[in-house]
């Protein structure tokens, strides 16, 4: 009797066929950790999908709330309610204020939509939202009043109600071209606002601004290296008028949230923005401020996967177009100070419009629909799925041109065939009726023999 401890030969390739089933779980439970690890990131990053679509069942005041927090994100491109907390928390910290009047700035935007009836989808995303709180923000700051001069909100509600009505007509215009608005409302209605009241007003006083008049002392040994560096994060809080570098830190952690893409081109574009204003022979003091930095890291983020799926020849591009911006802003911003007015967003509107703007035959530089533009991510998730499609297609136009190619091989070669076989026949009726003409030659000859012999 076999030992029933020990397996027999049938048992061991029973235990064989066994082993790579046993096998299969750690892929596979590994493969379901990665996806419920992303879908658990999915809760809060990226557009927050999932929670927009819970929000659209709760009370209006809550669903009010998470427009306004986007909106408030919006400005960096990011759709996202917890983002836009972080960055009301970044303002908060940076001036109680600016952070009310961004605050008020973005509620009556996106009211003023509602009562326009603009589409519910946009409000839901903050696309109405973000304009307005530009408008709160920079007519707090450009104020000669200083802090809580509550009358300030009075012209801080008009505008930012106006935000929608101007990004409506304007997109009726850029859609042609299938264009976003981008911060061009704020930047008309806020010089609007600044042109209307001035430096010398009773009621509404501006800051006074004017154009350079003497050459900035500028030695390159009393350069701060570490301040050359802090103003890369104050580069990116500019983009809300703010100047406190743990305030930009805190926008640089919103960003991150949302998307990774996003916050590193907005380091990188504020970082271009202060390489360019060294190369310039800017002053120290406005590169440490910030002032050359905050048009650069939006051009960067809009090119740089947020319009254009994210490739390496897109990556360049989204530089080149962050240095096209700090030279621009540089010409805006001595332009326009002749008539005390600050650059605001104008260098990134027109740079990035631009660049929207071209025209190439390089395939890797694919501008996606607006209709289609998400978060960098998922942009480049649907540019590959869009790259799939066409090389499916492109292999099965490969395939019919390749099966009709056969089939027209085998049509020939079937002609061919049958025209061998008819000339062989012909050939061989040829040779017997040869054959014929020649017995029939033969006998008229024997028989002309005969008939001589005799």
């Amino acid at each position: 009797m076999a030992n029933p401890d020990l397996p027999s030969e049938h048992d061991d390739s029973q235990l064989d066929r066994k082993e790579p089933e046993a096998e299969q779980p750690g892929p596979r439970s590994l493969q379901t950790a990665r996806a419920r690890f992303l879908k658990g990131i999915s809760y809060f990053s990226g557009d927050m999908k999932v929670f927009g679509k819970w929000m659209e069942k709760q009370f209006f005041l809550l669903q009010l709330l998470d427009w306004v927090l986007r909106g408030a994100a919006q400005v960096m491109f990011v759709n996202n309610p917890l983002s836009g907390l972080i960055i009301f928390a970044g303002l908060i910290l940076q001036n109680y204020w600016w952070a009310l009047n961004g605050f008020v700035g973005t509620l009556f935007a996106t009211i003023s939509a509602l009562i326009l009836q603009q589409n519910r989808g946009a409000i839901a995303a903050g696309l109405y939202g973000y304009n307005g709180i530009l408008v709160g923000l920079l007519m707090a700051v450009f104020s000669n009043k200083g802090d809580w001069y509550w009358w300030l909100l009075l012209p801080n509600i008009f505008m930012s109600m106006m935000c929608p009505i101007v990004s409506s007509a304007l997109a009726s215009i850029n859609s042609r071209w299938d264009l976003p608005v981008f911060t061009l409302p704020f930047n008309i209605l806020v010089c609007l606002h600044m042109v209307a009241t001035g430096h010398y007003n009773h009621h509404f006083p501006q800051v006074l601004i004017q154009p350079r008049s003497e050459l900035p002392n500028i030695t390159w040994a009393e350069i701060d290296v570490a301040q050359l560096f802090m103003s890369v994060p104050v580069g990116i809080g500019q983009v809300y008028g703010c100047d406190n570098p743990i305030t930009g830190g805190i926008f640089i952690i919103s960003l991150f949230v949302s998307s990774p893409i996003t916050c590193a081109h907005a380091v990188l574009g504020s970082a271009v923005g202060m390489v360019s204003g060294l190369a310039l022979a800017a002053p120290f003091g406005d590169i440490y401020f910030g002032l050359w930095g905050y048009n650069c890291v939006l051009a960067c983020i809009a090119i740089g996967g947020m319009f254009y799926a994210l490739t390496w020849q897109v990556h360049l591009l989204a530089i080149t177009c962050a240095f096209f911006c700090a030279y621009l802003g540089s010409a805006v911003a001595n332009i326009l100070s002749t008539v005390g007015l600050p650059a605001c967003t104008w260098p990134f509107c027109l740079s990035a419009l631009t660049f929207l703007l071209l025209t190439t035959g390089i395939k890797k530089i694919f501008k996606l629909p607006l209709a289609k533009v998400t978060y960098p991510e998922k942009n480049l998730g649907f540019f590959w799925k869009q790259e799939k499609v066409k090389k499916a297609e492109k292999e099965r136009i490969e395939r019919e041109k390749n099966t009709i190619k056969e089939e027209i091989v085998v049509n020939v070669k079937l002609q061919l065939r049958l025209e061998l076989e008819r000339l062989e026949e012909n050939r061989a009726a040829s040779e017997v009726s040869d054959e014929k003409n020649h017995d029939i030659r033969h006998d008229d000859l024997t028989v002309v023999t005969v008939a001589a012999h005799v």
